[in-house]
């Protein structure tokens, strides 16, 4: 109601999915194909940020996320990989390295998170930034115009123990559907 009254526009639902339906992936390709086309529509580049750590177990799903979508698709600007990480370090220098070597961009940000038990092993997509950091209390700037988070174990108690002990298995399943549903989105694979 106050958003009608002071003609606030409205953000868009979150959207989530479930990773072990099978419609999990082509789900995820629409809903990034339609960011991506009105973020074209409107001359901005596209810059996918997978964020996270190779040192944690659930917090590695955004680093292997970027390192799977640079081997599906050719995709220049795909920052955060096992490779080279994006992490509490060094998140605010890519921000910047960002904001100064990209005219408008639109940043889709992949990063693990904590929720409920029910929602773990679903992926949540939306538009606006993601906040980094939260499930385990660091204080990080806000990043991107859409996001990808993974629902990757429970959060809420002893949050450093439980990413550490999250299922690899898990983790790699959805790294995996975020990347081809990603590249999928982008616009096809790398041949």
């Amino acid at each position: 109601m106050l958003n009608n009254l002071f003609n606030l526009p409205k953000q868009p639902p979150e959207l989530k999915f479930n990773i072990h339906l099978p419609s999990a992936m082509h789900d995820i390709a629409a809903t990034v194909s339609s960011y991506i086309r009105e973020a074209e529509a409107a001359g901005r580049e596209i810059v996918i940020l997978c964020i996270g750590t190779d040192r944690s177990t659930g917090d590695a799903l955004g680093p292997l996320t970027g390192s799977k979508l640079k081997t599906l698709h050719h995709h220049p600007y795909i920052y955060g990989t096992l490779d080279d990480p994006v992490h509490a370090t060094n998140l605010p220098a890519m921000i910047k390295f960002i904001e100064i070597n990209f005219a408008n961009p639109f940043v889709i940000a992949v990063d693990a998170c904590l929720g409920r038990l029910e929602s773990v092993g679903c992926v949540s997509l939306g538009r606006g930034p993601v906040k980094p950091g939260a499930a385990v209390n660091k204080e990080l700037p806000p990043v991107g115009d859409a996001y990808i988070t993974g629902i990757v174990n429970v959060g809420g108690f002893m949050e450093h123990l439980v990413l550490q002990s999250t299922r690899l298995n898990l983790v790699i399943k959805m790294a995996d559907i975020i990347a081809h549903g990603l590249a999928f989105g982008l616009g096809g694979r790398k041949n």
